[in-house]
C-alpha cells in the first residue's frame, strides 16, 4: 500500500455484542502512514494490532459511549500504561462529553482516580468539531441516537469517507455525507420501532441516506441480530443505485 493510500479497515461490525468471528464496531482509517482507530467496540483491540500497536496510533475517535463502540478503551488503557508499550505521549482521544470521567469511574479501584489522562489526551466532541492529524481531516456532527452521539467525515487528498456512528436518519448525517466517496452507515433495525424514539436506521433508510447524500458508494455496517448482512445489503440496494457492500470484519476498502 503506497504512502498516498486512503483506506478503511473493518476491525468489527457486530452489535450489540461480539460474535465468534466478528467483534463489535471498530475501524482503522489510514492515510500516508497516519492511523486513526474509529470506535473501540468490544473485541476490536485484538484485530487492531494486526495493523498498528497502540503506540503507533495517531488518534482515536469515538462516536458514543455505548459499550459496543467504546468498551475496548478499558483494556487499551491497561495496554498503554501497564504492559509492553511505552507511549511517548498520551494518545489523542476524541469522544463525546464525559468520556474521560466515564473511563475513570470504571477503572478506578481505590481512593485515587485512575490516571486515564496518562493514556489518553481526551478532547470532547461537539457539533462541528474539526481536527487534522497528518493528512486526515476529521469533521464531527451530532446525530440522533437518544444520547450524545456523533458521525464523522474523514477527508484526505480530495477524497472522503463518512461514518454514521449509531443514529436514526437525520439531516445532520445527510449534510455531513454530501458528495462523499464512501458512506459507512449503520443498518441495525429490521424495522422502525413501533413506539418510542427511533435511534437506528433500517436498511431501506440506510439506502435513502446514501441516495440523498449523493454518496459514491455505500458500506452497510452494524447490522442487528434480526437481519443478515445479505438481507441488509439487498434492502439498502433497493433504495440506492450505487455500489453497496457489507462492512465484513477484516475487509479493507480503498477510499476514492
Amino acid at each position: 500500500m503506497s504512502d498516498e493510500s486512503f483506506s478503511l479497515t473493518v476491525l468489527g461490525s457486530a452489535t450489540p455484542y461480539p460474535l465468534t468471528d466478528n467483534p463489535c464496531s471498530g475501524y482503522l482509517v489510514s492515510s500516508g502512514g497516519t492511523r486513526v482507530w474509529v470506535d473501540a467496540g468490544s473485541g476490536t483491540l485484538g484485530p487492531l494490532q494486526r495493523h498498528a500497536r497502540l503506540d503507533e496510533l495517531d488518534a482515536i475517535w469515538i462516536s458514543h459511549l455505548h459499550a459496543d463502540h467504546c468498551a475496548d478503551l478499558l483494556t487499551a488503557y491497561y495496554g498503554a500504561l501497564y504492559a509492553d508499550i511505552r507511549l511517548e505521549a498520551p494518545i489523542p482521544l476524541y469522544g463525546p462529553p464525559g468520556t474521560a470521567d466515564r473511563l475513570a469511574h470504571f477503572l478506578t479501584n481505590g481512593p485515587d482516580r485512575s490516571p486515564v489522562e496518562s493514556a489518553f489526551a481526551v478532547t470532547e466532541l461537539y457539533d462541528g468539531h474539526q481536527v487534522t492529524t497528518g493528512p486526515l481531516r476529521l469533521t464531527s456532527r451530532a446525530v440522533a441516537h437518544g444520547m450524545p452521539a456523533f458521525a464523522v467525515r474523514v477527508e484526505a487528498a480530495g477524497r472522503s469517507l463518512v461514518y454514521s456512528g449509531d443514529t436514526a436518519p437525520c439531516a445532520a448525517l445527510t449534510e455531513l455525507a454530501g458528495g462523499c466517496d464512501v458512506l459507512l452507515c449503520e443498518a441495525e433495525s429490521a424495522q422502525p420501532p413501533a413506539e418510542g424514539e427511533q435511534v437506528h436506521h433500517t436498511p431501506e433508510e440506510t439506502g435513502d441516506t446514501a441516495a440523498a447524500a449523493g454518496a459514491g458508494r455505500l458500506l452497510v455496517t452494524h447490522v442487528g441480530p434480526f437481519l443478515t448482512p445479505g438481507q441488509a445489503v439487498a434492502r439498502a440496494s433497493a433504495r440506492f443505485a450505487g455500489p453497496v457492500e457489507h462492512a465484513a470484519p477484516g475487509a479493507v476498502f480503498r477510499i476514492g
